[in-house]
């Protein structure tokens, strides 16, 4: 993915769907190390698109 905010955003969401279903096989299993580990996921993919959407803004202000 390119470093750029759009790519930043398309990296968060992924990782936040790899950590729903994660946190779902986790569950379902009875895997507590797998669920946790969707959660951090879940949050990694938040991060990732906040910092994106934060590029993005500064690619609109610069551009101004």
């Amino acid at each position: 993915m390119p470093n750029d905010g759009l790519g930043k955003k398309i990296e968060g969401a992924v990782d936040k769907a790899a950590g729903k279903a994660k946190e779902a096989i986790g569950k379902s299993t009875d895997d507590r190390s797998l669920e946790r580990e969707g959660k951090k996921d879940q949050l990694k993919g938040d991060a990732k698109k906040t910092v994106g959407n934060a590029q993005q803004n500064l690619d609109d202000l610069t551009r101004r």
